[in-house]
């Protein structure tokens, strides 16, 4: 198996994968919920190939990352992940690398852009249409079907579900979010791994309440809940992968957010796929973002405009 490394920021030690660590660009590829940065094994090998060096940080709350104090707040927000991203490409001294996120780390690597504009040279959102963390936000009453899962830990019965039975939980969810058999045991234990995490119930719980606005968030995010909220139009190239069988967020949650870039834009839908397209087509998405950023950073050396 693959070995953790690990770095510190402010607020957590970061364990991360790395591959190729040589390359001559740098990719870095943030995990979803529930999962783990294990789900980007086939298309880090890809991008790895294609010449990039490749790191998939997991996620505060999830093992092996930890939080450094003990009195800093376990916040879920989903600005915070966006300033962990930060915090982790400052520490690793990178500049302006390519960012992926899925799920959760979609969401992450559009908040790290919206909080810094020079955060990447493109970014890659899988799963997840931007301008949708709004607890405002409409939505459609399939969509609010799809979102039981939220609301359910904002019970007492939801929350017993995330701190004593996190194994079955995420298994469920697992099986419903996409068509039948697209993942083997073996995969499930090696990302619950994740789940162990003595902070991961925390977070989890912190997070799906504070996003519908069910409890407050840590104050030391405040001026970036203000940045982030209404979500701030991105300048950099974007592609948004969805799968068009996703039954977690329904394909259309992504569609119709072109208001929301301002610098090139695409969205593609994988069919037959379902919410976890870099696990169930590693391949596809390695492909897809291979001639996505491959295109827009020729454009940009030729303009002079690439670093």
């Amino acid at each position: 198996m693959q070995p953790y490394h690990t770095i510190s920021t402010p607020l957590l030690e970061v364990a991360y994968l790395e591959w190729n660590p040589a390359g001559h660009r740098t990719a870095v590829l943030v995990h979803g919920w529930p999962d783990s940065p294990e789900s980007w094994r086939g298309t880090a090998t890809a991008l790895a190939a294609a010449g990039y060096r490749v790191l998939a940080p997991a996620l505060r709350g999830c093992a092996p990352t930890r939080f450094r104090h003990a009195a800093t707040r376990r916040s879920g927000q989903l600005a915070a992940l966006g300033r962990d991203l930060l915090d982790f490409i400052d520490a690793m001294q990178l500049q302006r690398p390519l960012l992926v996120g899925h799920d959760w780390g979609a969401r992450a690597v559009a908040n790290a852009c919206g909080l810094r504009a020079s955060a990447a040279s493109a970014l890659v959102m899988l799963s997840v249409g931007y301008g949708t963390n709004d607890p405002q936000q409409a939505l459609s009453y399939g969509q609010a079907r799809n979102y039981w899962y939220h609301w359910f830990m904002a019970t007492p019965r939801g929350q017993h579900a995330v701190e004593h039975d996190r194994q079955a939980f995420t298994r469920m969810l697992w099986d419903t979010w996409s068509p039948a058999g697209w993942y083997t045991q073996a995969d499930f234990a090696r990302a619950s791994r994740a789940f162990d995490g003595p902070d991961w119930a925390e977070v989890v719980l912190h997070s799906y309440r504070h996003r519908w606005a069910f409890v407050q968030g840590d104050p030391a995010y405040a001026a970036d809940e203000a940045a982030l909220q209404p979500a701030p139009v991105l300048h950099l190239p974007t592609l948004v992968l969805h799968g068009a069988a996703d039954t977690c967020n329904h394909p259309d949650t992504s569609g119709g957010r072109e208001r929301y870039f301002s610098g090139p834009y695409r969205r593609v839908l994988l069919e037959g796929i379902g919410h976890f397209p870099q696990r169930e087509a590693p391949q596809a998405v390695a492909g897809a973002i291979l001639v996505f950023a491959d295109g827009h950073q020729a454009k940009q050396l030729t303009a002079g405009r690439y670093s």
